[in-house]
């Protein structure tokens, strides 16, 4: 079985972001100060799994997903 692609790619600057900030950064939260509660509260997946740590860093390929939307970090 396969997955389907995300419907949006974020492109960042360098090769890595952390979790709250591409958060923000791709529009998927409208603040930062969001991005604590709703990653401790097990709300955002990174590529598939429930992601708790809001300063995991995210790389080229990794999709997060909240609320039904999923965006894949693009370098």
């Amino acid at each position: 079985m396969t997955t389907p692609d995300p419907t949006d790619a974020v492109s960042i600057d360098g090769d890595m972001i952390r979790l709250g900030q591409f958060l923000k950064f791709s529009g998927l939260l409208d603040s930062g100060g969001n991005a604590k509660e709703v990653v401790i509260d097990g709300y955002v997946t990174v590529n598939g799994e429930v992601e708790r740590r809001r300063g995991r860093q995210l790389h080229d390929g990794d999709v997060v997903g909240f609320e039904g939307r999923t965006v894949r970090v693009r370098s």
